[in-house]
């Protein structure tokens, strides 16, 4: 029997520094209602430390006073609008999704022109208007902060995941091209907010916020994902991959908290 004792010792270990490393993270996904990704020609590798437009700006300075956010998103496989010349910035367009935790996604396309338009559509999808357009799907988005100009870790590690989750779509999809993952979508943002956490991993329209996922770890994660419906989660639902956890869109802080504290309890 003693020989047990020093594997004993090494899981006690584990599950503390697990439980510890956990405890760092949730509670950090800033509190929202509605996520807004306003769709870039160029990869997030391309934007600067701190990057803004006069829409971006514009949009955010009115969505936050009923729990919006903004940023940035690039993928290959999504639509984009080629990016006006220097000094035209605030003649951009944008296509956006947007995603409500209590409706799920929503498609639009923005500019300073409509944006007054683009916001009230943006508030009753957010509030769960009836009326309001929504988008019925299956699909499930993933992103991942890969801004390397904001903090070297999102670039680095962040990268490593992006590519780990695109390397592990395609194996899947080689496989079995009617394989669930088909219903994934890959696409990289700009800063989240918690470079330590790197990397950032998002989940809509669960609304789920993932940090310190290293490339090893995505296999593991797609296939949490997928076992769940592509719809956001209820507030008391448990949460996905509960080490990785950092919150969950349309939770306060300390709401992230106790739905994990309940996890374990």
């Amino acid at each position: 029997m003693p020989a047990f004792r020093p594997l004993k010792t090494l899981v006690r270990s584990l599950s503390t520094i697990a439980a510890r490393s956990t405890s760092e993270l949730v509670g950090t996904a800033p509190p929202h209602r509605c996520y807004i990704f306003l769709h870039t020609p160029q990869p997030p590798s391309e934007y600067p430390a701190k990057y803004a437009t006069p829409v971006q700006r514009a949009l955010l300075l009115r969505t936050t006073k009923w729990g919006g956010s903004v940023n940035f998103a690039w993928s290959e496989d999504q639509q984009s609008i080629r990016a006006r010349p220097p000094g035209e910035e605030d003649k951009q367009e944008y296509h956006l999704t947007a995603f409500a935790h209590l409706r799920g996604k929503l498609k639009a396309t923005v500019s300073m022109d409509n944006i007054e338009e683009v916001v009230e559509q943006l508030r009753m999808h957010a509030e769960g208007v009836s009326g309001a357009t929504s988008s019925i799907s299956d699909d499930v988005h993933l992103y991942v902060c890969t801004h390397g100009a904001r903090d070297c870790r999102c670039g680095d590690t962040g990268g490593a995941v992006a590519q780990a989750v695109r390397d592990e779509l395609r194996k899947r999809r080689h496989a079995d091209p009617s394989d669930p993952s088909t219903r994934m979508k890959l696409a990289e943002v700009a800063h989240v907010g918690g470079h330590k956490y790197a990397a950032n991993l998002l989940v809509y329209p669960h609304g789920e916020w993932l940090g310190e996922v290293e490339p090893e770890d995505v296999p593991e994660i797609l296939d949490a994902i997928l076992a769940l419906p592509a719809r956001p989660r209820n507030t008391d639902e448990l949460p996905i991959c509960p080490r990785h956890w950092r919150g969950r869109m349309g939770l306060s802080k300390d709401e992230q908290v106790q739905l994990l504290q309940r996890t374990y309890s």
